[in-house]
């Protein structure tokens, strides 16, 4: 896997396809080549380039000791476009990968041609909030939760009750997530997002064109939350995709992938 050195860490990347570029950005705890299982063979089909890679805290790019500011992993993704000579390109992210893409395109518009924000918030509610501050109590007080409780509680939160109470669907996840550790984010990407406030006022100054995507049963970033991005944001649309949780581009990949792509196409 090639590698990109910027801002002063070392990022794994992997490119397929050919055409306009794009650019996607993950969410926290999980890998770029998640986004290989349904969204850039979708992509590359309808005739896009993808850029996919391991933000900063996920192997194999580097892990920096300490808590990871917001601003850290935008000047990466940013060093990343610059140093592969991919802007103006097309970006997507999900969830923290979502908030990078707002930011990126609030402080560099010369280098984003569109966003795409999955999973998206502006902002934390008072539930949202006390989550985070839970997830943080149980990360500093050093316990380890077995494997097997921590994947029901990682599947419970990030799919839909119609997943859920699927035998055929959840079990395999189930599995998956015992297998690797549940949900667990990188200690430094954990805190990104950490106190970052309410940016709704500040997302009115994007002018690139803009798509938000909500899924329906999104316990991390529930519509509500994604629908006020889209309300900040001049001009920028908001699709709801049904019966699927916080991980919907892996619950309802087509409908998330025909999403994707009829926005891009305009673009």
């Amino acid at each position: 896997m090639p590698f990109v050195n910027t801002n002063g860490v070392r990022l794994s990347y992997q490119r397929s396809g050919s055409g306009t570029p794009v650019l996607l950005i993950m969410g926290s705890s999980a890998s770029g080549r998640v986004w290989t299982m349904h969204q850039t063979p979708a992509l590359n089909r309808a005739g896009y380039q993808t850029v996919t890679f391991d933000n900063r805290g996920i192997a194999p790019s580097d892990a920096p000791a300490g808590d990871y500011r917001l601003a850290d992993m935008v000047a990466d993704t940013r060093g990343l476009i610059e140093q592969l000579g991919l802007g103006p390109c097309h970006i997507v992210g999900t969830s923290l990968g979502s908030m990078i893409a707002q930011e990126l395109a609030l402080a560099a518009p010369e280098l984003v041609r569109s966003a795409i924000l999955i999973a998206s918030r502006a902002r934390s509610d008072a539930f949202r909030r006390a989550q985070s501050a839970a997830d943080r109590a149980l990360r500093e007080s050093g316990i380890r939760l077995p494997a097997g409780y921590d994947a029901v509680k990682t599947v419970t939160e990030m799919f839909s009750p119609t997943t859920l109470n699927d035998d055929t669907a959840v079990t395999p996840l189930l599995e998956l997530f015992e297998l690797t550790g549940g949900g667990h984010s990188s200690a430094g990407q954990a805190a990104a997002v950490d106190g970052l406030g309410d940016r709704r006022a500040s997302l009115r100054g994007i002018t690139v064109p803009c798509r938000a995507i909500a899924f329906s049963h999104d316990l991390v970033c529930p519509p509500h939350l994604v629908a006020e991005v889209a309300d900040a944001i001049p001009g920028c649309d908001l699709v709801e995709i049904a019966d699927c949780g916080h991980l919907g581009y892996l619950e309802r990949p087509d409908e998330v992938n025909a999403a994707l792509i009829e926005f891009l196409d305009k673009y």
